[in-house]
């Protein structure tokens, strides 16, 4: 990874289900935070943006407070780094395949990526490791919301601490 290390807010639920935000009005909203360097990417509630905080769960919150009440929803981030997002990238277990989806399972709450990894999943489905404060998750193309493990992840329980993305995605979020 090249460039200096970002802040990455990972939003839960963001143009899915009712919840509508535009990049652009994303984008306004962090930089009307006083953030810097600022960049949505995608359309799915990814924010690569400099803060310069050092007190993470206090940003989290502040972040989270504000998309409440800029888009009226109840609001769940995952904050990183782009250096994490590099090494988590990196130490994806599998090789990629094409008729394979290649997950990353982010968590605000260490204990619900305990309780994801001794989930019941189907092993000719569902592949998972764990990795530095993610479990990665591979399943067939198309299966992402019937397995097992993927109904256990869907769980209201983890609305609040987790949201996944595809390795692909983050690929794209970082410099």
């Amino acid at each position: 990874m090249t460039g200096p290390v970002r802040d990455v807010a990972l939003l839960r639920g963001v143009n899915v289900g009712g919840v509508t935000i535009r990049s652009a009005d994303l984008a306004a909203m962090f930089r009307g935070l006083g953030f810097a360097d600022v960049r949505t990417v995608l359309a799915s509630g990814n924010v690569v943006f400099a803060s310069g905080e050092a007190d993470r769960a206090g940003l989290k919150a502040r972040i989270e407070r504000a998309l409440g009440e800029r888009f009226g929803y109840t609001a769940w981030i995952v904050l990183t780094d782009t250096a994490h997002l590099a090494r988590v990238v990196e130490a994806f277990p599998w090789p990629e395949r094409d008729d394979h989806q290649p997950w990353v399972i982010f968590a605000s709450d260490a204990s619900a990526l305990d309780e994801l990894e001794a989930a019941d999943r189907d092993p000719e489905r569902d592949r998972l490791a764990r990795g530095e404060g993610v479990l990665y998750w591979e399943t067939p193309k198309g299966s992402s919301t019937d397995t097992p493990f993927a109904k256990a992840l869907a769980r209201r329980r983890y609305q609040a601490t987790t949201t996944n993305r595809n390795l692909r995605t983050l690929r794209r979020l970082l410099p």
